[in-house]
């Protein structure tokens, strides 16, 4: 993901000379091509991520369109209060981009996890948060965040992660990508854990449990034209995250079924299930895999949780 970021953000800027790249200490040699041609758009802020914010707003009230680029704990966590006072108070348009979200680098230890930061930023106003599930969908979305200016959260993976989408999707805020049809199963994957759910799709589609999988890029705002639907039309739904269940995806989703008072209403036949990180640190270092089966969110685990719900559902 982060090599397709960096190749599609040097296409981009030739096109807009108000794009503005600012790194913190990470992807030197990533940017390489971009620091050639456009030396006088591409600044380095250390170690220094609040500053990074901070000089992103003042970029963009004087006309350019800055996008912040390091480590997603450090991108987020680390520099909230800029993010909170500086952009998003002043509406400042802007694009913060955390790669290696997750447990992408689970090697490097608990410092580097990312399991609260679509929790902390959905609460910001006027903060847009996206996550594309391969390198596609990253395209994809930048283009479209540099066409519609705006604050935006950009949550990526790391590196090889495997490509899903047969065709470029369109991108918008607040609209989800249905990558394979269905009618009995949705299965809602948010972020960078796309292939894992691709593989679960594989899995009930063997069995001929007709799924659909979806992309759901845009975490806020939801695409709640398609949930309505969905909850009317399918007998289970899931959320799949590499995320805290406090406070992700599949907690907007729970937001979005009290709000709209389904818990009561009959006509909604939809069982729907969370998958995430628990509210526990990880105390070891690993592999993402790794990680990921230790908070059981791995293909075997959730395949078979579905296949209950689902025989549940039909008696």
């Amino acid at each position: 993901m982060r090599n397709a970021f960096a190749e599609k953000i040097t296409s981009l800027a030739e096109k807009n000379n108000n794009v503005v790249l600012i790194m913190a200490d990470i992807g030197n040699h990533l940017f390489d091509k971009f620091k050639e041609k456009y030396p006088n758009r591409f600044f380095n802020s250390g170690i220094s991520e609040a500053h990074m914010i901070s000089m992103a707003a003042g970029l963009s009230s004087c006309g350019y369109l800055p996008i912040c680029y390091t480590i997603t704990p450090f991108a987020t966590t680390r520099c909230l209060e800029q993010i909170k006072v500086d952009i998003c108070y002043h509406n400042m348009n802007m694009i913060l981009v955390g790669t290696g979200s997750g447990f992408s680098y689970a090697s490097l230890g608990a410092t580097h996890h990312s399991f609260e930061d679509i929790a902390i930023l959905k609460v910001l106003p006027n903060m847009k948060i996206l996550c594309p599930g391969d390198s596609i969908e990253v395209k994809a979305s930048l283009e479209m965040m540099i066409a519609n200016p705006s604050i935006y959260y950009l949550r990526i993976g790391k590196k090889n992660e495997p490509i899903i989408n047969n065709k470029v999707p369109k991108i918008e805020t607040g609209k989800f990508n249905i990558i394979e049809k269905g009618n009995e199963v949705a299965l809602l994957s948010f972020g960078n854990i796309l292939p894992l759910s691709e593989k679960i799709y594989q899995n009930l589609t063997k069995d001929n449990i007709s799924t659909e999988l979806v992309s759901c890029i845009s975490v806020k705002p939801l695409d709640e034209k398609y949930l309505k639907e969905a909850f009317k039309k399918f007998k289970v739904i899931i959320s799949i995250e590499e995320h805290s269940l406090i406070g992700g995806a599949g907690s907007s989703i729970s937001d979005f079924i009290i709000d709209n008072n389904y818990m009561h209403n009959k006509h909604i036949k939809s069982s729907f299930h969370r998958f995430g990180i628990k509210d526990e640190f990880l105390h070891i270092s690993c592999d993402q895999n790794f990680a990921r089966k230790h908070f059981k969110l791995d293909v075997d685990h959730i395949t078979s949780i579905i296949k209950n719900k689902l025989n549940v559902n039909r008696d």
